[in-house]
């Protein structure tokens, strides 16, 4: 027998779905309550059904509610456990159909969304009847129904498109379908027409075999379309060209000069959303490597249309043409973005030339990540209400210079020869709106045309500073931005004298971090940051007027600032390193930064900005750092001991507590870790006098179920293993086997900088034990067990290869018996993943380690030996100590191989050869 609804029970429902409407927060309360008891109730399902097709007096906006929680409902239950629910689910499916035909589309597109739901909890065929009145509705001449089922088969292809790729009766179902969908784009209703595109386009995207056999026929319907009135279907048609391009380009490439036309057409179309999906065109069509000879001869159409795009539009300069200054006005909350903070990794420095832009090392990433903060909508006028917010999204401005930047990468000069014309005209235009949207330009470019732009630059960057004084904010806030990505320069020109470029650009940002506008502050302040990557210890002489400056800027800042200014000290403190830790430079920053440390609760988020500001002081600052050490200490311990409480609380009751912000454990071992390396040994007067004890703590983190946490805890034990091994070595034997838990081959990757940081720290550890392994060789197997298949593993990532290489050689340097054994398994995999490393003292250790155990086992290197040489041959400048392994070691080999050495060396590449006869009369 079918369901049927009681009359109360229809009734309390109903009750409940007009209630919800209610703008009293007690009377939703209520609801939201009673809607939680009756969430997994099976009938619950078939009312909700019931009310939305069959009680059409009630109000649309009720029925549409009673269809959403069906659907929530449905994606809640991926399994039926009791007969009710299958009752229930057989009414919803008995019913839901129905409203296909509904006259209301807001009904409809609520039914889609519970058929959906249905379709995406049950095997691919299941449902039948579903696809079946689907695919008949399709054809229906009532346009209420066929919009009822394209606007459901576009839900389905977008949610659960596997659902549909099925065969029915010996025949695919797309193989019927496809074909029905290019037949529909060009239907007379423009919404038919803009499903049937969706709906291709989510199959194209997922390769499904019955869009590639009929890919001729789709790309012809999309030309067909391209004239659409219909802004919507146009837009659909940018897209779809765009997705094409990606993945099937030989079906473009014929018609490029047309497609290039009709692109071109669109990017300058007064509806900003089909303009956006053509400007998204040109960014595929610029990072396809294989499409560059096929974008050339459209680069002079191409760029001015871009140039175009990047110029603020008149709702953007409503929202963020604020000149008068501001920064005494407190920031909003949506002002604040969210931000992440990464847990502390250790790796090693390759030899390899880095690709760094004009801008440095950051590249494009942190100009991506510039030019998202410069058109953020963080200068909001109060007079907009939220909804009207939206500049901070992706854009046709972002969208163009993005474009731009990866041409210039592309083609370099080819591209700059084009541009120059227009820029020019831009950077000198009387018209503040064209001058802002060339220095934006000429920063998009920084890292492809470089090349070609230097013998300009000496123009150019004190134009550009100048250009820091312009009246506009928003002009003084893009240059920043600009110099930033040129920053490079302006270090490396004229070495000799500082004052023609360097310091000029220095002091002009130094200016706009001190300006009156946030906007510019926020510019300057990272632009500065930029700066003080490239310039590193260059900076030195004149870190007394740059430490001044940006802590007078505590004094003006507003919240969001002071987040970026935090960044910028720290950044300072990593580039200058310990020429920070003079006392009078250290009298300049502490007290500013002690003043927040002060006013700040231990669960103010603005703290974690702060304490990883400080950490970064504290290993420039050294040993001069330790008057502040103390309550710093002692904050840290007590931040990571509430926080933990906290977690062990949720744990208990996940339902009724809020879990904990690890990013708080996670600084505050970060900290803790900078204090180690900055006091060095003194930092175990601090770990044995204090409570509650970091030992334990720190054990606890190591285990913890957030992967940054624990990558953090074991930054710090390795750190402490360095710096106070006497308090720590009680506790290895208890803290060891969780650590080498976490040293898997094969990690997730979330857990990668764990395993990383897990496997450094079992290095520094290992070295403790030079002088007496015995307590350490009860790991020594469960360890090389563990590292030697992340070595040999050819999908691990190459830090994580390189960590695993230095550690092994590290217990080799300890334990050498123990690992010599397994040589000749790892030792080719060994040389290769350490010979780019850049020379230090991680990397000497391990080489001595490699060393100690090809003398334990000569034979281990015999297939491994050209190997082993190429790696010695990449030692700039070895310790005097494994300069003298090295030299014993091939000697040895050379006696070995007796009458058989010439052959030997024979096989070498030339260039080792002679460095080894060089070097060690080989």
């Amino acid at each position: 027998m079918s369901w049927q609804p009681d009359p109360r029970g229809l009734e309390e429902v109903l009750g409940m779905l007009r209630d919800s409407s209610s703008s009293d927060s007690n009377v939703q309360k209520v609801v939201a309550q009673r809607l939680e008891q009756l969430r997994y109730n099976p009938d619950f399902l078939a009312y909700l059904s019931h009310v939305l097709i069959f009680c059409t007096t009630e109000q649309d906006s009720h029925r549409a509610v009673a269809g959403l929680l069906l659907k929530n409902s449905l994606n809640q239950r991926t399994t039926q456990s009791s007969p009710n629910d299958a009752a229930a689910t057989a009414y919803v499916k008995s019913t839901i159909l129905a409203g296909l035909a509904d006259k209301d589309h807001m009904i409809r597109q609520t039914v889609a969304s519970v058929i959906t739901a249905l379709l995406s909890n049950e095997d691919a065929g299941a449902w039948p009847q579903a696809l079946e009145a689907l695919t008949q509705a399709m054809g229906s001449e009532d346009l209420d129904i066929m919009d009822g089922a394209f606007n459901t088969l576009e839900k389905i292809a977008e949610d659960c498109p596997h659902k549909l790729d099925l065969n029915v009766q010996g025949a695919n179902l797309l193989d019927h379908l496809v074909p029905q969908f290019i037949n529909a784009t060009g239907h007379a209703s423009p919404k038919i027409r803009l499903y049937a595109l969706q709906i291709l386009q989510s199959l194209f995207a997922i390769r499904v075999p019955a869009t590639t056999a009929n890919i001729d026929s789709y790309r012809q319907a999309l030309f067909d379309r391209a004239s659409d009135p219909s802004s919507d279907v146009r837009r659909s048609v940018c897209a779809a060209l765009g997705l094409i391009l990606s993945t099937r380009p030989d079906k473009l490439v014929p018609q490029m000069e047309n497609v290039v036309s009709y692109m071109a057409y669109c990017t300058k179309d007064n509806d900003e959303t089909v303009a956006l999906e053509a400007c998204e065109f040109w960014l595929t069509f610029a990072e396809d490597p294989a499409l560059r000879d096929h974008l050339r001869p459209f680069l002079a159409q191409i760029v001015p249309l871009l140039l175009a795009g990047m110029v603020y539009s008149e709702y953007d300069l409503m929202v963020l043409d604020v000149d008068e200054e501001d920064e005494a006005v407190p920031d909003k909350e949506t002002d604040i973005k969210p931000r992440t903070y990464g847990a502390k990794a250790h790796g090693h420095e390759s030899n390899e030339p880095s690709s760094s832009a004009a801008g440095g090392g950051k590249s494009r990433e942190a100009a991506d990540r510039a030019l998202d903060e410069d058109d953020e909508d963080d200068e909001d006028d109060e007079d907009y209400d939220d909804d009207e917010e939206g500049v901070g999204e992706w854009n046709i401005r972002k969208c163009s210079a993005a474009a731009l930047d990866v041409m210039a990468v592309s083609f370099g000069n080819d591209l700059l020869e084009i541009l120059l014309p227009h820029l020019k005209d831009r950077l000198f235009s009387e018209e503040w709106e064209q001058r802002e949207s060339g220095v934006l330009a000429l920063g998009a470019i920084a890292e492809g045309c470089i090349q070609g732009l230097e013998p300009h630059l000496p123009q150019l960057v004190p134009w550009l500073i100048q250009s820091l004084k312009d009246k506009k904010a928003l002009v003084r806030s893009i240059t920043c931005w600009t110099l930033g990505r040129y920053s490079s320069w302006a270090v490396q020109s004229h070495p000799e004298d500082k004052s023609l470029f360097f310091i000029p650009t220095m002091e002009g940002l130094l200016q706009m971090v001190l300006d009156g506008n946030k906007r510019v502050q926020e510019a300057g302040c990272s632009a500065f940051a930029t700066l003080e990557e490239e310039a590193g210890i260059e900076l030195q002489p004149y870190l007394e007027p740059i430490l001044h400056n940006l802590t007078f800027a505590f004094n003006k800042y507003q919240q969001k600032n002071l987040l970026i200014l935090y960044d910028a000290l720290g950044t300072l403190a990593d580039s200058v390193g310990s020429a920070l830790g003079q006392p009078a430079y250290l009298d300049i920053l502490m007290p500013p930064l002690i003043d927040r440390w002060m006013k700040l609760g231990d669960d103010d988020p603005d703290l974690i900005p702060l304490l990883e500001c400080l950490s970064s002081v504290s290993i420039a600052a050294g040993a001069a750092f330790a008057p502040y050490t103390g309550p710093v200490y002692q904050r840290c311990v007590n931040i990571i001991n509430t926080t933990l409480r906290a977690y062990q609380v949720f744990d208990q009751n996940p339902d009724q507590y809020d879990e904990p912000d690890r990013t708080f454990i996670v600084v505050a071992l970060d900290l803790l870790s900078g204090l180690t390396q900055g006091i060095g040994d003194q930092v175990g007067q601090l770990v044995a006098s204090t409570s509650p004890s970091l030992l334990h703590l720190m054990a606890v983190c190591l285990t913890h179920s957030e992967p940054p946490v624990r990558q953090s805890a074991h930054a710090l034990l390795g750190d402490m293993a360095i710096s106070c091994f006497a308090l720590l070595k009680p506790a290895i034997p208890q803290i060891m086997p969780a650590v080498i838990e976490q040293i898997v081959p094969e990690p997730n990757p979330e857990c990668i900088s764990v395993c990383n940081n897990a496997a450094w720290a079992v290095g520094e550890i290992a070295l403790q034990y030079a002088s007496d392994p015995s307590p350490f060789e009860p790991f020594v197997q469960a360890l090389i067990e563990r590292l030697i298949p992340i070595l040999l593993n050819t999908k691990s990532p190459k830090s994580l290869s390189e960590n695993a290489a230095v550690t092994i050689g590290r217990i080799g340097l300890v334990c050498p018996g123990k690992v010599a054994p397994n040589l000749a398994t790892f030792a080719q995999a060994w040389c290769t993943a350490l010979w780019e490393i850049k020379d230090n003292e991680e990397k000497d250790s391990a080489f001595r380690g490699f060393c100690r155990m090809v003398h334990e086992n000569p034979q281990g290197l015999s297939n491994s030996f050209v190997w082993f040489c190429n790696a010695v041959c990449k030692w700039q400048h070895p310790s005097q100590q494994l300069d003298g392994m090295f030299r014993q070691l091939l000697q040895s080999f050379k006696q070995a191989f007796g009458a058989q050495w010439d052959v030997q060396m024979s096989s070498f590449p030339p260039v080792i050869r002679e460095r080894l006869r060089e070097r060690y009369g080989v």
